[in-house]
């Protein structure tokens, strides 16, 4: 590995100064093991701990198929799938893998008693597979998530409706929080070179996910002047939707749950905040029974942010907790945009609300490669910016993934793989100084 990393950080290695370099036979994962499935068993989702389950072991370097890339991986970042892979929820995901294990020779490579995770990486490619054309060794990358295979018709028109799309490093092995990854070819991007590699790596999952689900077509097609309803609008999905509402025209009304998020927001331009614990709101009275009186008071507070209009998009991850509110808020013809349910996948809502007022609820998960691609675009241009609180080294991971299962972070937490230490990996400095002071105050604003 230190010929990579002197390659890299040389930052005047060629391509074919990469395709001479050894690729080693081994690298180091953090990987869930088979074995240890079950070790949870019996216990409540909050008392489960990611530092016992994630593990950095040596492993194989997988072997490089048609299509795909071997990318020396610099920095990673820790999502949220990230930490159900951990504590093994919904389900552990090693079914994932005997699924995909069973669709090809090829894919059997998956089905293994160890599972690498990791859905984000900013790196170098190492080495590339028959049929790839547009990527060569030394080309420095970021890679989006969806792994798709594209031989259904279905998945032609959008992606993400291919019968055997997957996330990468959640649904398939080989992920990004480790050394060296595997990756299709058409999950690779540029790597924005403003930007230090725990910077370019942060973004990937949340950002890409955030613009399909507000601003594309396929999402809300959010547009000037919309009124947006923000959930979490500090943490690592809503940090990104709210600077997109900004940099779109929109309005976002940011929900947070403390003063510290609510000055996060502000820092990035929000001006309409509410603190939801400050305020006191309990949208359920019991388990079983939520309060439409508190709906109908949060709805009034959000009209004294927006001169008396409603909601035209909700951008809703929470689920459980918040989606009756949700529902209620919107304007009469709106949309609530719906991805991950992080406080639980079982919504309940009045559904007088959605049929009589002509609302719309629109699933949606992660992005094409399209979407991705345009979403990286803006962080390349500095429209958007990376909010990274904390970076941790490999061995850290299970810190890392038990502080976000704990809501103890701000926007993203990042990884170190390969990179020795933080800030290296700029190679556009005369970019970088434009938009440094955005640049810190992101990152400030997580911290």
């Amino acid at each position: 590995m230190k010929d990579i990393v002197s390659a890299v950080l040389s930052g005047a290695a060629t391509c074919d100064d990469f395709a001479n370099l050894r690729v080693p036979e081994t690298y180091r994962g953090v990987v869930i093991r088979r074995e240890e499935a079950e070790m949870f068993e019996g216990m409540q989702s909050a008392d489960k701990d990611p530092r016992k389950s994630l593990h950095v072991d040596e492993v194989p370097v997988p072997k490089l198929g048609p299509g795909e890339a071997l990318v020396a991986v610099m920095a990673s970042s820790v999502n949220y799938n990230s930490v159900w892979t951990s504590i093994f929820e919904p389900l552990p995901t090693f079914g994932f893998l005997e699924r995909y294990g069973r669709l090809s020779a090829l894919t059997k490579r998956h089905d293994l008693p160890y599972h690498v995770i990791g859905s984000d990486l900013a790196g170098v490619v190492l080495r590339t597979g028959p049929g790839v054309n547009a990527w060569n060794p030394g080309d420095e990358v970021v890679a989006h998530c969806l792994s798709v295979e594209l031989e259904s018709s279905d998945g032609h028109n959008d992606t993400m409706l291919d019968p055997e799309q997957r996330i990468w490093g959640f649904e398939t092995n080989f992920g990004g929080l480790a050394e060296i990854a595997l990756v299709k070819s058409n999950q690779l991007m540029p790597k924005p070179d403003h930007l230090s590699w725990e910077e370019a790596a942060a973004p990937g999952l949340v950002n890409s996910t955030a613009y399909r689900q507000l601003v594309s077509r396929n999402g809300a097609g959010m547009k000037q002047g919309d009124n947006v309803l923000i959930w979490g609008a500090s943490g690592g999905l809503g940090s990104y939707a709210t600077q997109f509402a900004l940099a779109g025209g929109a309005t976002p009304v940011c929900v947070v749950s403390s003063p510290e998020k609510a000055e996060i927001c502000r820092n990035m331009g929000a001006e309409a905040v509410i603190d939801r614990n400050a305020e006191g709101y309990k949208f359920w009275k019991d388990e079983r029974t939520q309060d439409p009186k508190e709906w109908k008071r949060f709805g009034k507070r959000i009209r004294e942010f927006t001169g008396g209009e409603d909601i035209d998009i909700v951008f809703e991850h929470p689920g459980r907790e918040t989606f009756g509110a949700s529902v209620f808020v919107t304007r009469k013809g709106g949309t609530i945009t719906t991805c991950a349910s992080t406080s639980g996948y079982m919504h309940e809502y009045d559904n007088r609300y959605l049929w009589m007022s002509l609302k719309r609820i629109i699933g949606s998960h992660f992005a094409n490669y399209r979407e991705a691609w345009e979403a990286n675009r803006l962080i390349a241009k500095g429209r958007i910016h990376p909010t990274l609180s904390k970076v941790y080294s490999l061995e850290e991971t299970g810190q890392a993934a038990y502080d976000v299962h704990r809501n103890l972070h701000q926007g993203k937490v990042g990884v170190l793989a390969l990179a020795p230490e933080e800030g290296l990996g700029v190679r556009n400095h005369e970019m970088r100084a434009q938009h440094l002071d955005a640049i810190n105050r992101y990152r400030l604003a997580a911290s």
